[in-house]
């Protein structure tokens, strides 16, 4: 069975929730089975995702887009390293 995937919707609103539900005293559990989320999914959640807005999350859970910018950046960085050195060696 394949791996639900969450949406950063879906991941910000049950941490905040159950904080709100917590500070009216209900259980851990009891909040978890309501959400329809496990206990250790809410504590992962809320550590990973804890103080993030919906647009944090979505950068977060988008890393193939964060990787390929970041992986421009380091090729425009190895290129300008390289042309001086190039020169300076006289390789043109």
């Amino acid at each position: 069975m394949p791996k639900k995937r969450h949406t950063a919707e879906q991941i910000i609103r049950p941490p905040r929730q159950a904080e709100v539900e917590l500070a009216q005293g209900r259980a851990v559990g009891e909040i978890c089975r309501g959400l329809g989320i496990s206990e250790a999914r809410l504590y992962r959640w809320r550590a990973e995702y804890g103080g993030s807005k919906l647009d944090q999350a979505r950068r977060l859970k988008d890393p193939k887009r964060e990787n390929a910018r970041l992986n421009r950046a380091l090729a425009a960085l190895t290129l300008d390293k390289q042309i001086p050195k190039e020169a300076a060696e006289g390789n043109f």
